[in-house]
């Protein structure tokens, strides 16, 4: 019996407009967030949104429906969460070196 193999690393892609069914806007409200670069398609498939894309908006949304946020502010507070979470997790693969 042969198993067909899936990647580990499968990565489900979006279109715009499940996108925005998936976060709960209109689709011209994401194709603006777009234009105004605060969401990024994939670089290799234009109109496509990676499920990192779709989070980032969910947390940009959250922002601003728990803080008030305007999501161009939402959109640099997640940068700079992802850039900790970066430097987080550098850090402790760090500390694993040194004391392995």
């Amino acid at each position: 019996m042969s198993l067909t193999r899936v990647p580990l690393h499968a990565e489900v892609h979006l279109s715009l407009r499940e996108l925005a069914v998936a976060t709960g806007i209109s689709a011209p409200r994401l194709a603006r967030l777009v234009r105004l670069g605060l969401l990024e398609p994939e670089p290799d498939a234009p109109g496509r949104f990676s499920a990192a894309t779709a989070a980032r908006l969910r947390r940009m949304l959250r922002l601003r429906a728990d803080l008030g946020v305007n999501l161009a502010g939402a959109a640099i507070i997640v940068d700079l969460m992802e850039y900790l979470d970066r430097l987080d997790a550098e850090l402790t693969r760090w500390r694993g070196q040194r004391w392995t």
